[in-house]
C-alpha cells in the first residue's frame, strides 16, 4: 500500500483500539500500517530514518553514498514532517464518528391495551397532542390522558399518574408529549418546561410504580438528512436526558421517537406501529418517506491538508480553563491575529495572566474578558464594543461550561439549569450576537454522553445534544457556518485534572483520553467538514460497547465496523445468547442454601469487577465498601444494570449504596430471590460494616484503642454466652430485628460513638 502513499491516495489503516500496541493512552503508538498488517522490513528500516532525521541511515537505506550538500538532506526534514502529520491524521480521522439514519422496513401492527398519555399544559401543540390521542384511539386503543400543566414536582406528578389510572394496573405503555412545551421554566429561563417535566415524569413513574415502557416523542427536534432540518433544537434536549434514563432504567424505558411536522394520519398509523413492534429500536423518526432509526458510524476521512486555519479576531469561551487555554495556543501558532478569552472571571481566574502574557509574548493580541455567556445582554455588549474597534470577528469557540452529573433520579430542575446555563444559553447567546457576521467557523463544545449516552451524565448529555441540534438549525436552517464536536476525555482537561481516577476509569469502560496536540488537530480538521456534528473518541469497542450494551440492545452501534466483527466473533464462538435470567433461576432452585449464598457472592464480585474493568474478582474483596473501591454514581448504575440483566430482578439505582459491601448485596440478592437470607440481619451487617470502615481509619491513642477493643469483645461474649438471665438472648433478638437507627442508638451506649 506504500505505493498508494507515494501517489498521493490514502493508505489503508487500522482502528486504534484494535491491536494491543495501540490500546495505550498516549500518541507515540498510533502508526499507519499496510492493508496486509505486515510491514516489510525495508520499508520499516526507510521509514523509520525519515521520523529520526537520520541522513545516513536513509542513505544506507537507499543504496546511495551520503555527500555534504547532498539533495537528500534538504528534502529529508519535510518528508519527516509529512510523515508525522500522515500519521496524525490518519489516527484523528479513527477517531471520528458521525450521525446517519437507516431506513426500516414498515410493519402494519398496532397497538392494543390501555396507554398513559401524559401532555404537557393547555396551549402547548395542543394540536399534537388531539393528533396523537385520536390517533391511537382510531388504532383501538385505550388512551388515558394525564396533563402535567405547571406540576413538575415528581411526588405531585406521581400522585395525578395514580389518579389518572384510576387503580389500573396493566398499562401497555406510557407515551409523553411533554418535550413539546419550550416555554422556559419560571425562574429558571435555562430549562424547558417540557425537559423538566420529562425529568419529572420518569421519576414519577418509579415512584408510582409503573413499569410501563416509557416513551418521549419530540417533533423536529433531529435532522435524518441534509434537506430535513432542524426545527426545534431545545427539544433534542429530551433525547439526551432520555438516553441516558435508557442506561439507568432499561427496564422501563421505551425509546424516543422524533414525529414529522406534517402529523397526518399515516404518520400517526407509523407511530402506532412502532410502539406496537417491541423490538430493539429506541431512537427513531417517523417522516414522510418512512420510519428512520439512528446510527453511529465512522466518519468519512478527510481529505489531505485539509484543516481549518483561524484568523482575523477570534472568540473563545471557557478560554482560562484547562482545555480553552490550549485552544487558545493553538488559535495564536495557527493565524489567529487576536484572541478573545471570554469567562466569568476574568483575569482574576487561575493562570489568566500567565497565559494572557505567555500568548502575548508570540506576537498576538489577547484580550481577557470578564463576561457571562448566559448573559445575554452583557455579551451582546462586548461583542458590539469589539465591532466598534474595528475587530474583524471572524470565527466562535464556545467551549465554556459547567458539570453537574448525577443519576437521573437525583436529578432536579435546578441542577438541570446549572448544567445548561453555560452550554445552552451561551450558545444561544453567542449566536445571536454574532449572526449579521461573515464567520468562517461557530464550534460548539459538546461531550460523548449526549451522542450516545452515559450513566450519571443525564443534565450534561441533554446539554450536548442540545448544541448537536442547534448546530444543525444553524447550518441546515439558518445557512450559517456551525460544527459541534462531541468530545471523548482529554488527557489534560475537563475532569481529569480534578480527579487522579478519571481517565483510568474511562480507559477501563473503553474511552481512551485524547492526546491534546492530535486533539487540537482533530478540532480544525472536523471544522473543515461538511458534518455540522461530529463525535470525536478515541474508543476501545471491545469494551465499551458491551459496557453500553450490558442492560439492554442498543441498535445504535450495531452498524460501527469494530461491534459487526464483535458480533461475528461471538457467533463464530458459539455463543447463542443464552438467556441469563433463566440460567439463574435454574440454579437458584437446584442449589443448596449455602452454595447460593457462595454463587450470589461470586456473581456480585463478578459483576463488581466488570463494572470496574477488572478481569480479576481478587480485586474485590467480599467486605470491602463499594465507595473504597472506586465505585461512583456511573460504576454504581452499571453494577445495577449488570446484576438486573443477570437475575431478572428489578433492582433500585442506589443498589451499590444500600447494601455498601459485596457481602451485604449478595444477602441482599438472597431475599429477593426468595430463598432464606435471614434479612432481618442485613441492616445490622450494613451497620457493621460502616463501623469496621470507621475504626480502619481511626486515628486514638493506645488506651483508647484498648478500651475500644474491650467493649467490642463484651459485646461479643453476650452474644455468643447467653448468660443467665438471657441477656445474651435479648440482646441478640434485639439486634435481629433491629432496624439501622436502632443498631446506631446500640453502638452509642455501648462504644461511646458510632
Amino acid at each position: 500500500d506504500w505505493e498508494a502513499v507515494f501517489a498521493g491516495q490514502e493508505a489503508t489503516h487500522v482502528d486504534l483500539p484494535t491491536y494491543p500496541f495501540q490500546r495505550q493512552r498516549y500518541w507515540p503508538e498510533a502508526m499507519v500500517l499496510p492493508a496486509a498488517g505486515v510491514l516489510d522490513p525495508v520499508d520499516a528500516q526507510f521509514w523509520d530514518a525519515v521520523e529520526q532525521g537520520d541522513l545516513a541511515s536513509l542513505a544506507a537505506t537507499l543504496d546511495l553514498e551520503e555527500v555534504p550538500d547532498s539533495p537528500l538532506g534538504e528534502v529529508l526534514p519535510a518528508l519527516s514532517s509529512w510523515r508525522r502529520q500522515r500519521r496524525e491524521n490518519a489516527a484523528t480521522d479513527s477517531w471520528r464518528y458521525r450521525i446517519s439514519w437507516k431506513p426500516l422496513a414498515e410493519n402494519t401492527a398496532s397497538p392494543s391495551g390501555t396507554w398513559l398519555l401524559v401532555a404537557p399544559g393547555a396551549g402547548a401543540a395542543g394540536d399534537v397532542v388531539e393528533a396523537v390521542a385520536e390517533g391511537m384511539r382510531g388504532l383501538g386503543v385505550d388512551v388515558v390522558r394525564c396533563v402535567t400543566g405547571d406540576v413538575l414536582d415528581r411526588a405531585a406528578l406521581a400522585g395525578e399518574l395514580t389518579a389518572a389510572l384510576g387503580g389500573r394496573t396493566a398499562v401497555e405503555g406510557v407515551l409523553s408529549l411533554c418535550a413539546l412545551d419550550e416555554e422556559p421554566v419560571p425562574g429558571l429561563p435555562e430549562v424547558t418546561a417540557g425537559l423538566a417535566a420529562t425529568l419529572a415524569l420518569t421519576q414519577a413513574l418509579g415512584d408510582a410504580d409503573v413499569a410501563a415502557p416509557l416513551w418521549c416523542l419530540t417533533r423536529g427536534a433531529v435532522s435524518t438528512a441534509p434537506a430535513d432540518g432542524v426545527a426545534h433544537p431545545a427539544q433534542a434536549q429530551v433525547w439526551g436526558l432520555g438516553r441516558v434514563a435508557a442506561l439507568e432504567h432499561p427496564d422501563r424505558w421505551g425509546g424516543l421517537i422524533d414525529l414529522p411536522e406534517v402529523l397526518d394520519e399515516r404518520a400517526v398509523a407509523r407511530l402506532g406501529a412502532l410502539l406496537a413492534a417491541g423490538g430493539d429500536e429506541d431512537q427513531l423518526a417517523v417522516r414522510s418517506a418512512g420510519v428512520l432509526a439512528r446510527r453511529l458510524l465512522p466518519a468519512p476521512a478527510t481529505a489531505a491538508g485539509r484543516a481549518w486555519e483561524p484568523e482575523g479576531t477570534v472568540l473563545l469561551t471557557g478560554g482560562t480553563g484547562a482545555i480553552g487555554a490550549r485552544v487558545a495556543r493553538r488559535l495564536g501558532g495557527s493565524g489567529a491575529e487576536h484572541v478573545v478569552l471570554i469567562g466569568r472571571s476574568g483575569l482574576r481566574a487561575p493562570g489568566a495572566e500567565r497565559l494572557r502574557d505567555e500568548l502575548a509574548g508570540t506576537g498576538v493580541r489577547v484580550t481577557v474578558a470578564a463576561c457571562d455567556v448566559a448573559d445575554r445582554d452583557e455579551l451582546a455588549a462586548l461583542v458590539r464594543k469589539l465591532i466598534a474597534g474595528g475587530e474583524r470577528i471572524t470565527a466562535v469557540l464556545h467551549a465554556a461550561g459547567e458539570l453537574d452529573d448525577g443519576v437521573v433520579d437525583a436529578l432536579t430542575p435546578e441542577r438541570l439549569a446549572r448544567a445548561l446555563r453555560a452550554k445552552v444559553a451561551g450558545a444561544r447567546n453567542l449566536h445571536e450576537a454574532t449572526r449579521e457576521l461573515d464567520l468562517s467557523a461557530f464550534v460548539l463544545f459538546s461531550g460523548v454522553a449526549g451522542t450516545v449516552g452515559g450513566t450519571g451524565q443525564g443534565a450534561f448529555a441533554a446539554a450536548g445534544a442540545y448544541l448537536d441540534a442547534f448546530a444543525e438549525h444553524r447550518r441546515g436552517s439558518l445557512g450559517l457556518a456551525a460544527t459541534s464536536i462531541a468530545w471523548g476525555p482529554w488527557a489534560e482537561g475537563g475532569p481529569a485534572l480534578d480527579d487522579d481516577t478519571f481517565l483510568e476509569r474511562t480507559s477501563r469502560r473503553g474511552l481512551a483520553a485524547l492526546p491534546t496536540e492530535p486533539a487540537l488537530t482533530a478540532l480544525c480538521r472536523a471544522v473543515a467538514q461538511d458534518g455540522p456534528a461530529q463525535m470525536v473518541a478515541d474508543i476501545a469497542w471491545d469494551r465499551f460497547g458491551p459496557a453500553l450494551t450490558a442492560a439492554r440492545p442498543s441498535p445504535l452501534i450495531d452498524d460501527v465496523p469494530q461491534m459487526r466483527e464483535i458480533a461475528r466473533a461471538a457467533e463464530q464462538a458459539g455463543d447463542t445468547g443464552t438467556d441469563d435470567t433463566a440460567e439463574f433461576r435454574r440454579a437458584v432452585a437446584e442449589l443448596s442454601d449455602v452454595e447460593l449464598g457462595q454463587m450470589l457472592l461470586e456473581l456480585v464480585r463478578t459483576e463488581a469487577a466488570g463494572a470496574l474493568g477488572y478481569t480479576d474478582i481478587e480485586a474485590i474483596g467480599p467486605k470491602r465498601l463499594f465507595r473504597d473501591l472506586g465505585f461512583e454514581s456511573l460504576t454504581a448504575v452499571e453494577l445495577r444494570n449488570r446484576l438486573s440483566t443477570r437475575t431478572g430482578l428489578r433492582l433500585p439505582v442506589t443498589l451499590a449504596f444500600d447494601h455498601p459491601t459485596p457481602v451485604v448485596l449478595a444477602a441482599f440478592l438472597k431475599g429477593e430471590v426468595g430463598r432464606d437470607a435471614e434479612p432481618q440481619t442485613v441492616p445490622v451487617l450494613a451497620e457493621l460494616d460502616r463501623l469496621e470502615a470507621s475504626l480502619a481509619t481511626l486515628s486514638a491513642d493506645r488506651t483508647a484503642r484498648h478500651r475500644i477493643t474491650a467493649r467490642l469483645r463484651d459485646i461479643l461474649a453476650g452474644w455468643d454466652e447467653e448468660p443467665a438471665g438471657g441477656d445474651g438472648a435479648a440482646v441478640a433478638e434485639k439486634l435481629q430485628s433491629a432496624s439501622a437507627d436502632e443498631v446506631l442508638a446500640f453502638i452509642d451506649n455501648e462504644l461511646g460513638a458510632s
